[in-house]
């Protein structure tokens, strides 16, 4: 018995160590090395941390195109996550990111064949009924409608059951789950701008300066507040045009 807690005792702080180094390297910024450290162990909250991880660094590519095979990478990851398990929370919600910048770059007809936006607000809808108190899950559907809603026009929202309207409240209830988030403030007002720069210019404005008066805890979040910065200031110098384009291809 002593010899079972004396092992004990020496390996938890080691696997304590092992998690705080991929979580620092998520933190600083240091993707890759987050990715090697979490696969290290092959359990559902690792490969969905390295999903975490690969699309982190994906969409922090300042040129705003995720490579493919970041994406690819991060679904198959956590895809194997919900081998292991089918209900695990974060898998399912990398999954629907990664299935959303799927079909970024497609066309609407594209889009729908391929099913990755259906499946994606699936996944997210899943993981609030298991977890109703989910700020990404209700901040990925906030932006899930607007994107919706400015690729389908007033049709395609309704044939998909999109609406500003809904994504104003996951908004809300994200902002209240976590206030302090900048890239829940940060990715509705880029989506509400892209919609529409001149009627929900108040809105997107509000949220763009929520984002950039959060204390940034990590190297993402001080990425979202630099594009906030940006799009803030062509919000006020820009033609709407110019400023939707911006906002559209923003990440």
């Amino acid at each position: 018995m002593r010899w079972l807690i004396a092992i004990t005792l020496f390996a938890s702080p080691a696997a304590l160590a092992e998690e705080n180094s991929y979580q620092t390297a998520f933190t600083e910024g240091r993707y890759e090395e987050a990715v090697d450290l979490a696969q290290s162990i092959s359990s559902p909250d690792r490969l969905a941390f390295a999903a975490r991880s690969l699309l982190a660094d994906a969409v922090s590519k300042s040129d705003f195109d995720p490579p493919l095979l970041l994406i690819d990478n991060a679904e198959q990851l956590a895809r194997e996550a919900l081998v292991m398990d089918s209900n695990h929370i974060e898998a399912r919600l990398q999954l629907a990111i990664a299935l959303s910048l799927k079909a970024r770059p497609l066309s609407n007809r594209e889009a729908m064949r391929a099913g990755y936006g259906e499946e994606a607000k699936d996944l997210a809808d899943g993981v609030l009924l298991d977890d109703p108190n989910n700020t990404y899950a209700h901040g990925f559907l906030a932006v899930w409608h607007l994107e919706v809603r400015r690729r389908g026009g007033a049709i395609g929202a309704s044939v998909l059951g999109a609406s500003v309207k809904k994504a104003r409240r996951h908004y809300q209830q994200a902002v209240e789950l976590s206030p302090e988030d900048a890239s829940v403030h940060w990715q509705y007002g880029r989506a509400l701008t892209a919609l529409n720069a001149k009627k929900y210019r108040g809105e997107a404005e509000s949220a763009l300066n929520a984002a950039l008066s959060c204390r940034s805890n990590s190297m993402l979040e001080h990425v979202m507040q630099e594009r906030a910065q940006v799009l803030q200031t062509v919000l006020h110098s820009q033609k709407r045009s110019a400023t939707e384009k911006l906002a559209a291809r923003m990440l």
